[in-house]
């Protein structure tokens, strides 16, 4: 508002009127319209009290006096003008976007007052151990490595990222493991995507994410319950490294969800050595994608999962399912022989710091193109069902998955196995769920460990573990193991595990691998450790 129009306002109300008789007025400004009123009210700020002298001989005996009186007002207006810009100021900077908070509060997070921006540090370092026992297996001849396992300590995994998001309903996540390294480019991304939320059960996102396929896949390694995922989680997932990149979408429910993606070419390296790979001139694994290697491999996924029963948070039955199409890279030299690429399954027991492959059907492509020894693996179709229930303390799981071979020299040739385990919390927890991802979440201790009388979360686990890679010509072996594993939660983020592995039987009698034929019929028992912390 001018304030000459305010002064004129003022001038106006104060010589209004004929009575000789002297009073006061209070004067309110209203701070949005900046009108002048003579009574309180929403937003008005009182500007001051003023008298009027209706006094005609004094009036005229003294102009100066009057106008005296009108600069006055006049310059009270305009303070008062002035501490009201003043306060809109302070109230846009309390709201304004750059205005941040940080929250400390299982995690370190950041946001903007307004919520459109959020960013998260996210991290997790795991220190595992392997100690063996019986390691009777057969010894090696002339210039070969020792057949024994090794005993050892390792950093498993070091991570470390960043996630959050824009504009509220953007997301994003990208995340770094320093262990998986090894000189590529891209080798040590896991995850690296950006998703848009639709709506709050429907979201799309693009980048470098996890396959949608299997129940222990789905959890993250910071909760599974052994220090390793079982052998057909890995052989048949993880050791393809499941991060590849491409377009996935998701809708998720209060009870149920269902995620499927079209992915291509795993990012980096899944930092196992001598594991499945679809690059078979590189045993670490890799990327496809080098001088003359051709196309890349792709693959379409699907998952869907639900709770049929739930009584509560704590008694709940969940099942799911999960489908996959995997086309398989085969490259070949102009003469017809094979150069790189196929596909290759092989897997330790249930261990990682020593990484020799105790089954091994090596690359599923091989030979001549044309010959009668010739094998190519084509394609691949996975299929995989899961289970658990959780009542209370107490919970069991399990899960099937097989993986077809097909191609030039195999006709659908099946490599399965399936695992069961059950675990029991001796404080009275429960398992963590969510059932957006359809996955196991952070287990949080009734009483977190103090020197006060608090344990933290205790928990035991028992299971068994079986895989048969043996179908028609393919003939990578088969083993079954039972396991027992103990975990110590001193509080929601750091973990201590021990796992105790007994090889029931190990078949590897017509494996071609020298090493991993010496593994048949051997008695193996191995001590696991591991030391979390995750945020």
């Amino acid at each position: 508002m001018n304030i000459s129009k305010l002064t004129l306002a003022v001038a106006t109300v104060l010589g209004a009127g004929a009575s000789s008789s002297a009073f006061a007025i209070d004067l309110y400004v209203d701070v949005k319209t900046k009108q002048i009123y003579a009574e309180p009210g929403p937003h008005r700020q009182k500007m001051g009290s003023f008298e009027r002298v209706e006094d005609a001989s004094a009036k005229t005996a003294e102009p100066s006096r009057n106008a005296a009186e009108i600069a006055s007002i006049r310059e009270e207006l305009e303070l008062k003008d002035n501490q009201i810009k003043a306060l809109e100021e302070h109230a846009k900077e309390a709201s304004a976007p750059e205005s941040v908070h940080v929250k400390l509060d299982d995690g370190i997070h950041f946001a903007t007052k307004d919520g459109n921006f959020t960013a998260g540090i996210n991290g997790r370092m795991q220190v595992d151990s392997q100690t063996n026992f019986n390691n009777n297996v057969a010894p090696a001849t002339g210039a070969n490595t020792s057949n024994d396992l090794n005993d050892g300590v390792t950093l498993r995994r070091a991570r470390l990222g960043i996630e959050g998001t824009f504009f509220k309903n953007t997301d994003y996540k990208f995340e770094y493991d320093f262990t998986r390294g090894n000189g590529t480019t891209a080798a040590g991304v896991t995850d690296a995507f950006i998703r848009y939320n639709f709506s709050k059960p429907f979201s799309v996102k693009f980048g470098a994410f996890k396959e949608p396929f299997s129940l222990e896949e789905a959890t993250s390694n910071r909760y599974i319950t052994f220090i390793e995922r079982n052998m057909i989680t890995n052989a048949f997932v993880d050791d393809l490294n499941t991060y590849k990149v491409g377009i996935g979408a998701n809708y998720s429910a209060e009870r149920w969800q269902v995620a499927t993606s079209l992915q291509t070419e795993p990012v980096g390296n899944n930092g196992a050595s001598n594991s499945a790979t679809f690059n078979g001139t590189n045993p670490n694994g890799g990327v496809n994608r080098s001088g003359g290697s051709g196309d890349t491999n792709w693959e379409v996924n699907g998952r869907v999962s639900g709770l049929p029963w739930m009584e509560s948070k704590t008694k709940f039955w969940h099942v799911g399912a999960s489908g996959s199409y995997i086309n398989v890279n085969n490259n070949y030299l102009a003469n017809g022989n094979f150069s790189n690429g196929g596909i290759s399954f092989a897997r330790g027991l249930d261990n990682n710091v020593d990484r020799t492959n105790i089954l091994n059907t090596g690359n599923l492509t091989s030979g001549t193109r044309g010959t009668a020894t010739w094998r190519e693996a084509d394609h691949l179709t996975r299929f995989g069902a899961e289970t658990a229930v959780v009542y209370g303390p107490f919970s069991v799981q399990s899960e099937y998955i097989a993986t077809n071979v097909s191609g030039k020299g195999y006709s659908g040739d099946a490599l399965d196995g399936f695992y069961a385990y059950g675990t029991y919390f001796l404080t009275g927890e429960s398992r963590a769920y969510k059932a957006k991802t359809g996955a196991w979440d952070r287990i949080k201790p009734n009483h977190n460990f103090d020197m006060k009388g608090g344990w933290g979360a205790w928990e035991l686990a028992a299971g068994y573990d079986s895989i048969d890679l043996n179908s028609g010509p393919i003939h990578g072996g088969k083993a079954q193991t039972a396991k027992f594993g103990i975990n110590w939660y001193p509080n929601s983020h750091v973990r201590v595990m021990a796992d105790y592995v007994h090889a029931l039987d190990i078949n590897t009698f017509d494996v071609a691998n020298a090493r991993s034929k010496a593994f048949n019929n051997s008695d193996l028992d191995v001590i696991e450790t591991r030391v979390q912390l995750d945020w």
